[in-house]
């Protein structure tokens, strides 16, 4: 292995600590930055931020759905959904209640949708009531159900009257 005489032939001095080399793990198997720091245990349990979780066009789950993060659909879902961020996919479909943040309607939604940000775009068809805090329905799209404004549409905040589809407003 190593010797003292090389040691001494690298500059080096054997009882001196020689600086770790940033590539490779400490004793403990633990990675250090460049400045020879241990990130410890924590360091490995830190999770990259990832985008949203797509649901392909070929898929068809039954199941509710439940997800802190974002999340868009591209095929087919029978069953309730929770997310951050929902986008539901021009050819997909949703059977059930969708509940988020921000919810963007591009295809077919057979529920109710409950979000703080509702959005239903031109080639959005959705069949059941929408609670909102604010909501833009474009030109094209197509809805049935009744329109509800809430503080607080994902909660259990006050309910105010609900609004025909005829006489919704976009906000």
């Amino acid at each position: 292995m190593f010797s003292k005489s090389k040691l001494n032939q690298q500059g080096g001095d054997a009882n001196k600590p020689q600086p770790a080399d940033p590539a490779k793990p400490a004793a403990g198997g633990a990675p250090q930055r460049p400045g020879g720091l241990d990130l410890g245990a924590g360091a490995q349990a830190m999770k990259p931020k990832v985008g949203p979780s797509t649901l392909s066009a070929d898929l068809m789950i039954k199941g509710d759905l439940r997800t802190s993060g974002d999340l868009q659909i591209e095929g087919e879902v029978e069953g309730n959904i929770h997310a951050h961020l929902l986008t539901v996919g021009e050819g997909s479909v949703v059977r059930g209640e969708v509940v988020a943040d921000d919810v963007v309607v591009n295809g077919r939604v057979i529920g109710r949708v409950r979000g703080l940000k509702v959005r239903l775009t031109s080639t959005a068809r959705v069949e059941g009531d929408i609670i909102h805090k604010t909501i833009a329905i474009e030109s094209g799209a197509h809805f049935e159900g009744a329109v509800q404004r809430q503080d607080d549409p994902i909660g259990s905040g006050p309910k105010s009257k609900a609004i025909p589809a005829a006489e919704s407003k976009a906000d």
